[in-house]
């Protein structure tokens, strides 16, 4: 070979290299280097809705805020809940709404009103592994996405000062004690925020204008508990 053959294989070398260059796709910027947001979905009544509270000042709205301080994008919390919800009154409430799954988190929190309405407590039992059931699916199948709380005990609040507040914890504590049981047979979270509500005897910076439901205060100590547990959760496999 050559001189000039040597020349003109060089040459097409470099054209050919720098004609893969061009090629190439540039390197993302901006929010082509992101991941889409989290989502999340809160499952519940009063406590969930924050009753008396304003809105950002609700539980999984703190949660939320909390995430977005330390860097994760999460977008608004759908929240389907409502004042006085029983299990079997969750249960058609999610049918109404549909949520489209799956959902990065979702949390459960349901049972104060069947325990305050007499309900038994085999019922509440059975329509809460539903429950969870279902809120497992919304997690996309999978059980370490969900997390469930505690049902706090609202016999120590002003509300029920004439009532027998040892009964009441007695039945709010057998009432915990089926749903971390089925929680933990299902395997996912369970963090419970009952005994953040019984210091609201006596501090009532915890409870709401209403003498029932828990304050801000309130809910900003539940996030304090409920955080830890939901960044391990952001981190499990699957997203």
């Amino acid at each position: 070979m050559g001189p000039w053959d040597k020349r003109c294989v060089c040459g097409c070398l470099l054209l050919l290299t720098l004609s893969n260059c061009q090629n190439q796709d540039p390197p993302p910027q901006g929010n082509e280097m992101t991941s889409e947001p989290l989502t999340y979905l809160a499952l519940g009544d009063s406590y969930t809705i924050g009753e008396r509270v304003d809105s950002s000042l609700r539980w999984p709205v703190q949660l939320v805020k909390r995430l977005r301080d330390e860097g994760s994008s999460v977008d608004d919390p759908l929240i389907i809940a409502r004042t006085g919800w029983t299990t079997d009154e969750l249960d058609e409430g999610i049918d109404e709404v549909g949520p489209e799954a799956p959902f990065d988190l979702v949390t459960l929190l349901i049972g104060v009103n069947n325990q305050y309405r007499g309900r038994s407590l085999e019922e509440y039992r059975a329509q809460f592994r539903g429950l969870l059931e279902r809120a497992v699916g919304y997690a996309g199948g999978h059980p370490e996405r969900v997390v469930v709380l505690s049902i706090p005990d609202w016999g120590v609040t002003p509300f029920a000062e004439d009532r027998e507040g040892r009964a009441i914890a007695g039945e709010i504590d057998a009432f915990n004690a089926a749903n971390q049981a089925e929680s933990v047979a299902r395997g996912v979270s369970y963090v419970d925020v009952t005994g953040i509500s019984r210091e609201a005897d006596p501090d009532r910076k915890l409870v709401a204008s209403d003498g029932l439901h828990p304050s801000g205060e309130q809910y900003r100590r539940w996030v304090e508990v409920v955080l830890p547990v939901v960044r391990e959760v952001l981190r499990s496999p699957g997203r």
